[in-house]
């Protein structure tokens, strides 16, 4: 009896040619590092050297923080990936009223340049490659960024890293919008053409399934709906004045790795097919750089269990292996603990390590693509694929992702999913070890560890400091400007690095580009 895959599909017990009947391997494979790129972004892979090994690392204060990064790097990360707290994402100071009960909570609070510079305190940052997760005030954090290279001497060509800067999934899945979605876009392309000019080996976004993924989206929605994002913002690029090869080179795509290895092994092969002919064939793209599909990965959140939570040592093991067979260029395994509370030191070293062990204890880095030509995983692939087409045109159909956003397409079908995903767990249909099924009675006990609560009076203590010593004349006068060129057509990134410079905060740049641009609200048409 066929069982069904993550998005409904069909999973036969045996595959045989049969499977694949008609299948011509030159259009659907290529070589690893050529169109259409199915196999993978580059000829060697792994075989040359490992996938970049992230921690996503951030809480309480920069102090903090900057001593969890100096401890990651010893440990053997190869690169820092950044979490905002809620009120930095939301673009609020940490003395704002709404930010109350939130400051450092889920990840670093960060209220201006001061901040970035205690962050990467010690860090050189043209040693450095750094993913920072944040979407709707991604510039600033940027540009912050950029501001203590200057300070330790690192000229912004040599700076390299990513920002999210992803607003549409924002609006799908998360909830961490500022603006609308036209201003946004807006800020997307000159963030696109800041970069091309100033810091050119900046991955100037990183279009995000994963949290799509954590809301309940299958493997097919996943991709479809990212994909979809991407579209969107090339056009918008494209729209702006920009040649598609100009940026193209610096977009990636960050994903899922779930505990069903198949499917997402076929999932991230799928993907980059999809996307090489896409930018070959609606947008003309000439640079074989522009045709990749390079993505970063972490693993399932969301399939992490609070019950039992050793066991999700295993879980990380399978899914970090999901990610590594399916070609992912940079991975962050998840710490055991996380669905209790934020990590310990302990339980991050050890996803660290389980990666290590991927890479140095077992055989998957000796070959490229090691699943090439099975009949089940290519099978998989055409399906998912197909799966995903599917859903994209029914995006196009409805003008394309931003108005399906508005219309609500994308988050009425992920719903769905999720609603089937929990429907299946509660009735045990979908077996979930230590919560439906393998139960203890008495759970072991466990100390997470717990964001000091005094660090907000300590953030608003910093912010008072700040506004006293700085020259308020100056931050007045820079966001002057920066609202300006929001109201005109001037790259705002140039100001807002002028009012960055001069100490405004994050609260009063977004603050300054509220009243210009206003705020998004929802709507749920669909």
């Amino acid at each position: 009896m066929a069982r069904e895959s993550e998005s409904g599909l069909p999973i036969e017990p045996v595959y045989g040619a049969d499977a694949l009947e008609g299948w011509d391997p030159a259009e659907k494979l290529g070589e690893p590092g050529a169109y259409p790129f199915t196999r993978g972004v580059y000829p060697s892979m792994y075989t040359g050297r490992p996938w970049t090994m992230r921690q996503y690392a951030g809480f309480g204060t920069a102090v903090e923080s900057n001593a969890r990064y100096k401890q990651l790097i010893d440990n053997g990360t190869m690169g820092l990936s950044v979490a905002f707290d809620l009120p930095t994402q939301m673009g609020h100071d940490s003395d704002a009223a709404i930010a109350s009960g939130e400051v450092g909570k889920v990840g670093v609070a960060i209220d201006s340049v001061d901040d970035m510079r205690v962050l990467f305190d010690g860090i050189p940052l043209d040693k450095v490659s750094t993913s920072m997760t944040i979407n709707a005030p991604a510039s600033l954090l940027l540009l912050m960024y950029q501001l203590v290279g200057e300070e330790q001497g690192v000229p912004a060509d040599k700076l390299t890293g990513t920002i999210q800067n992803d607003v549409l999934k924002e609006y799908i899945a998360r909830g961490t919008y500022i603006f609308p979605p036209k201003p946004s876009l807006r800020l997307i392309a000159d963030i696109f053409k800041y970069c091309r000019a100033e810091i050119p080996k900046w991955n100037t976004i990183s279009i995000s399934g994963y949290h799509m993924a954590e809301a309940g989206a299958s493997p097919a929605q996943e991709i479809a709906f990212t994909l979809a994002d991407g579209i969107e913002y090339v056009r918008t690029a494209v729209a702006a004045g920009m040649d598609v090869d100009d940026f193209a080179p610096r977009l990636s795509f960050f994903f899922v790795a779930r505990t069903t290895i198949l499917e997402e092994v076929a999932k991230f092969r799928a993907a980059r097919r999809i996307w090489a002919r896409v930018m070959k064939e609606e947008f003309g793209a000439k640079n074989p750089k522009s045709l990749m599909l390079r993505f970063h990965t972490q693993t399932a959140g969301v399939q992490l269990t609070a019950q039992q939570p050793e066991v999700n040592l295993v879980r990380v093991a399978v899914q970090g292996l999901a990610a590594v067979l399916g070609g992912t260029q940079s991975l962050h395994t998840n710490s055991f603990d996380e669905a209790i509370a934020l990590p310990t030191d302990k339980s991050a070293r050890l996803a660290l390590r389980t990666q290590q062990v991927l890479a140095y204890e077992t055989d998957v880095t000796a070959t490229v693509d090691p699943f090439a030509g099975s009949y089940v995983v290519e099978k998989m692939t055409d399906d998912v694929e197909a799966a995903a087409l599917e859903l994209m045109a029914k995006v196009e159909e409805l003008g394309g992702a931003v108005n399906a956003i508005e219309r609500g397409f994308q988050k009425s079908e992920i719903e769905r999913s999720a609603y089937r995903i929990a429907q299946e767990t509660d009735s045990g249909e979908r077996v979930v070890v230590g919560v439906n099924r393998y139960t203890i009675d008495v759970e072991e006990p466990y100390e997470p560890l717990r964001v000091d609560p005094a660090i907000e009076a300590q953030q608003a203590d910093r912010l008072a400091k700040l506004r006293a010593e700085r020259d308020q004349a100056a931050v007045d006068a820079a966001l002057a400007e920066l609202k300006k060129a929001a109201e005109g057509t001037d790259n705002v990134l140039y100001p807002m690095k002028d009012a960055l410079k001069a100490r405004a905060t994050v609260g009063e740049v977004c603050d300054a580009l509220r009243e210009v641009w206003g705020t998004y609200v929802p709507s749920d048409v669909f």
